[in-house]
């Protein structure tokens, strides 16, 4: 089965909130210390067809304290959806959901394995 594409209008609001939400996060005003002191990147925000849920992919400078974050984000998830509301040209506020960018990690495991002596001979023989 084919994997439905995200709409032009779903690919503009999720920008919007993803740019939103990241100078919401650089502002440091969220009333929690981590969130306030740690440097987090928004990497991409998934909206759903009907524009009521955000799926928000987030990592913290390095990856640290990453599973706290996480909880957070999502114990003040409230504060940013408010936030989204007052600056979205939209009728509804999404719901947001934040969860890790895994692209990274996958990103890192490709480049080992394509450093790897057994896949760099391979590449070789195969030139």
């Amino acid at each position: 089965m084919a994997v439905k594409q995200p709409t032009q209008r779903q690919l503009r609001v999720g920008e919007e909130v993803r740019h939103i939400i990241a100078q919401t996060l650089s502002r440091a005003h969220s009333g929690d210390p981590l969130l306030d002191t740690v440097s987090i990147t928004v990497t991409e925000v998934r909206v759903s067809p009907d524009l009521q849920n955000a799926t928000v992919y987030v990592m913290p400078l390095r990856g640290k304290h990453l599973p706290d974050i996480l909880k957070a984000l999502k114990e003040k998830s409230w504060y940013f959806r408010k936030e989204v509301a007052g600056k979205l040209q939209t009728r509804i506020a999404p719901r947001l959901v934040f969860v890790a960018d895994q692209t990274f990690e996958e990103a890192e495991r490709v480049q080992t394995l394509l450093s790897s002596p057994k896949v760099r001979r391979d590449i070789e023989e195969g030139e």
